[in-house]
């Protein structure tokens, strides 16, 4: 299948790579000299625009910063670009609202179009195991399940458009707020005098226990590897996390929602980004506490 890729970052690249690896011709395009250059090292054909890419192909495939971005790429070099029998799948993550407001243009100039917001971070994208959350019509479904396939080990459908982005905001406050909960208990049994190792033993295999405790661990040397074995770098940037935790507790204001451990642990990646973190790993704000 003929698949154009608009971004090509930290998660883009490994995304369209895996795309070639299963067998698609994959049409590239980012802003970055330095992302074409890899992706055209991973098989890619490499364009100038977006516009250039979109010609001729049967999915388009984004991964972009934010909505606003999201909005302008679909509007002005997707939708009456690529041919209206495209399927076009956004794997941004980005407020509902505006996943929607995409989706309905592309559905009233005849395309096909689903968002597709992913849990897994670089390893995973790199690594074609991402979890794909999917909004959008049962036939969109079945048409992008095998694509996004490619890239993941899960492609689950939420529902109708914009519940893509609903299903990933909604799981990243949880992973935002269990990970500072995470910190928290290991710094406190640290100053208690329990050593880690032991109390990730016993947490581990209690009700403590959660995927930013044992996927994840943000101590050192504990638990499998991750990204605080590397000083914090890798994984999911602190910036990025907070982009994630803003869209929820926005999302909550217009929902009527009361998310007070969402809003704290808002508050406090805020500060951690703010205090020159924001290329950290996020379970790095361990070193906070």
């Amino acid at each position: 299948m003929k698949i154009a890729f608009i971004g090509l970052g930290n998660m883009g690249g490994g995304m369209a790579a895996n795309l070639v690896k299963a067998g698609h011709e994959v049409h590239a395009f980012d802003l970055s000299p330095d992302a074409l250059t890899r992706a055209a090292e991973n098989g890619c054909a490499t364009y100038t625009s977006a516009r250039e890419a979109v010609q001729g192909a049967e999915a388009v495939v984004s991964m972009l910063p934010n909505g606003k971005i999201v909005e302008s790429v679909y509007t002005h070099d997707v939708i009456g670009q690529a041919p209206a029998s495209a399927l076009l799948l956004d794997c941004s993550t980005i407020d509902v609202d505006t996943a929607r407001k995409v989706a309905q243009a592309a559905e009233t100039a005849g395309y096909a179009m689903v968002d597709a917001p992913v849990s897994g971070g670089i390893a995973a994208a790199n690594g074609g195991t991402l979890t794909f959350m999917v909004g959008g019509s049962d036939a969109a479904f079945a048409r992008a399940e095998p694509i996004l396939s490619a890239m993941g080990k899960a492609v689950i459908h939420a529902g109708a458009s914009g519940a893509g982005q609903a299903a990933k905001i909604c799981n990243n406050m949880i992973l935002g707020a269990t990970m500072i909960a995470t910190c928290e208990a290991f710094a406190l049994a640290e100053k208690l005098g329990l050593d880690l190792q032991t109390f990730y033993d016993i947490s581990s295999k209690a009700s403590g226990q959660s995927w930013s405790m044992t996927s994840y661990c943000p101590v050192p040397g504990v638990g499998p590897a991750s990204p605080a074995d590397n000083g914090y770098q890798g994984g999911f940037a602190a910036a990025l996390m907070l982009k994630d935790l803003n869209l929820a507790i926005e999302a909550a204001a217009s929902a009527g929602a009361k998310v007070p451990m969402g809003t704290r642990a808002g508050q406090l990646y805020e500060e951690f980004a703010a205090a020159g973190n924001g290329a950290t790993d996020f379970s790095g704000i361990i070193k906070t506490l």
